[in-house]
C-alpha cells in the first residue's frame, strides 16, 4: 500500500525525512518534493520508504546520466543537482553537530571539486560466472556497467580491456588504482601504470602474464597478486606520494591536494614547531606538513603504510619527519607536540586517545572525519578544553551521501 508524502530534510544514509505517525526515511526524494512512497520497513520508531512516483519535483531534481543508477549500489544521490547535493551535505553535517555534539555554529564553506570521473581507485566485484562490477545494494549481486561516471577515465578504459580480454574465473575482487606516474624503485616520468589488486581463490594470475606476487596480513582470500606497477604515485602539491596497494589513499586526488593546501594554510607558520599526526597514513599531511615545522612525526598501525611512508620520506629527501607503527592508543607521547592532525577511521577517537590529546594538551588540533556522528561525538569531548574555530564539509565523494568533515580547534 502507497502513501504521498512531503519530503522534509536531509538525513544522512541518503535518506530525505517525512513525517506521518512516525519518522518515515524516503531514499530517493529531493527535500521538498511531494512524492508516493511504499513503505519497505517498519520499526518502533520509525519507517523507511522507497519513492514509487514523484508527484511534484523539485526544481533540483535532474536525469542521473548513468543507466544503472538505483540498481548499482556506488551511488545514491545522482538524481540531485550538484549544488544542491552540497547543501543538503552541510544540513546533515549542521544537525550531527547540535543535535550529538550540543555545538551551535556556522559552517565554512564546503571544499568541493569536479563531481564525475574523480576516483583514482575501484574496488570491483566478480560475479560466479566471471562477471565484472559493483554490487546491487544490500545484496551480493553484482550489476555490470559499461562505464562508471565517477571513475577516471583511465580506470573506465582498462576496466572494458579486462572484461574483454580477461576470464575473470576464480576471482572475487579487483582493486584498481591509477595515479600521476607510475614509480617502481625509482620515479618514472612514463604515461601512468595503474596498479591492480587481484582477490581470490585457486587464481595463478596467468592470464595476466608477467605479474609480482604479494601478499597482505589479514586478507582472507588465498590468493592476492599485484599487476603492473609496484605503486600508485601521486603529486601531493610538489611532492611525489606514492602507495603500495594495501596502503590507504584518499580517491579523490585533486581534492585531496585542495584539503592538505587548507591545513598548510591555516596552520602556518609553523616554525620551530613539533607537530603529531596520529593516523598518518603514508604520510598524507605529515609530508607537507614537514616544509614548515621543526619537527614532524606520524603514527600509522598499518604497517605498508609506513612502508609507503618512509619511501616517501626518503624520495622528497625530507629529514625532519619520522614515520612511527603503532596505533594511537599505544603510542606514548613524550614531550609536548603544539600541534596533532587526527584522521581517524569511522568509530571516531577511542577513549584512550581522547584522554591522551586532553592529558597533553597541544595548542592546535585539526580533525578530519568521515562520520558526522562520531565528529561531533568527539568534538563534544574536546569543545569545554579547545575552542572550534571552523567547521566545514569536505565532498570527497560527489553523488554519494558519504561526506567528510575538517574542524581547527585551539587550545582555551
Amino acid at each position: 500500500m502507497s502513501q504521498v508524502l512531503t519530503s522534509l530534510s536531509p538525513a544522512y544514509g541518503g535518506y530525505s525525512i517525512a513525517r506521518d505517525e512516525k519518522v518515515i526515511l524516503i531514499k530517493g526524494a529531493v527535500p521538498g518534493e511531494v512524492v508516493e512512497v511504499e513503505i519497505v520497513l517498519k520499526k518502533r520508531d520509525y519507517a523507511t520508504a522507497r519513492v514509487i512516483n514523484v508527484v511534484e519535483p523539485s526544481e533540483h531534481r535532474v536525469e542521473p546520466p548513468c543507466p544503472v543508477f538505483g540498481l548499482c549500489g556506488g551511488c545514491q544521490l545522482q538524481f540531485i543537482d550538484y549544488g544542491k547535493q552540497v547543501m543538503m551535505k552541510d544540513e546533515v553535517l549542521l544537525d550531527s553537530l547540535a543535535r550529538i555534539g550540543g555545538i551551535e555554529i556556522g559552517l565554512s564553506p564546503a571544499l568541493t571539486d569536479t563531481q564525475w570521473h574523480y576516483r583514482k581507485r575501484a574496488q570491483l566485484k566478480i560475479g560466479r560466472n566471471g562477471e565484472m562490477g559493483f554490487f546491487r545494494e544490500s545484496t551480493r549481486e553484482v550489476v555490470t556497467f559499461d562505464s562508471c561516471p565517477l571513475l577516471d577515465e583511465g580506470i573506465n578504459a582498462l576496466i572494458t580491456r579486462i572484461r574483454e580480454n580477461i576470464d575473470l574465473a576464480g576471482l572475487q575482487e579487483i582493486h584498481i588504482a591509477g595515479g600521476d606516474q607510475s614509480i617502481s624503485g625509482s620515479v618514472s616520468s612514463a604515461i601512468p601504470q595503474p596498479v591492480l589488486l587481484l582477490l581470490g581463490r585457486e587464481y595463478d594470475g596467468s592470464h595476466f602474464g608477467k605479474y609480482t606476487a604479494a601478499g597482505a596480513a589479514g586478507v582472507a582470500y588465498n590468493t592476492q597478486i599485484v599487476v603492473g606497477a609496484d605503486s600508485t604515485c601521486f603529486d601531493l602539491n610538489g611532492l611525489i606520494y606514492s602507495v603500495s596497494p594495501w596502503t590507504f589513499f584518499q580517491a579523490h586526488w585533486s581534492l585531496n591536494k585542495k584539503v592538505v593546501a587548507l591545513i598548510v594554510s591555516e596552520l602556518g607558520p609553523l616554525e620551530g614547531k613539533r607537530v603529531l599526526d596520529l593516523y598518518a597514513g603514508a604520510g598524507n599531511f605529515a609530508l607537507p606538513l614537514a616544509g614548515q615545522a621543526a619537527e614532524v612525526i606520524a603514527v600509522e598501525e598499518n604497517p605498508s603504510a609506513v612502508n609507503d611512508g618512509m619511501r616517501n620520506i626518503q624520495t622528497n629527501a625530507i629529514r625532519n619527519c619520522r614515520m612511527v607503527k603503532s596505533s594511537a592508543e599505544k603510542y606514548k607521547t613524550g614531550k609536548k607536540f603544539d600541534v596533532i592532525i587526527l584522521d581517524p577511521p569511522r568509530p571516531g577517537l577511542t577513549t584512550e586517545v581522547v584522554k591522551k590529546i586532553l592529558e597533553m594538551p597541544p595548542d592546535r588540533i585539526v580533525y578530519i572525519s568521515c562520520n558526522p556522528a562520531t565528529f561531533s561525538r568527539d568534538l563534544k569531548k574536546l569543545k569545554d578544553k579547545y575552542e572550534i574555530l571552523s567547521v566545514r564539509q569536505i565532498d570527497f565523494f560527489p553523488n554519494t551521501f558519504h561526506m567528510e568533515s575538517i574542524a581547527f580547534l585551539r587550545l582555551r
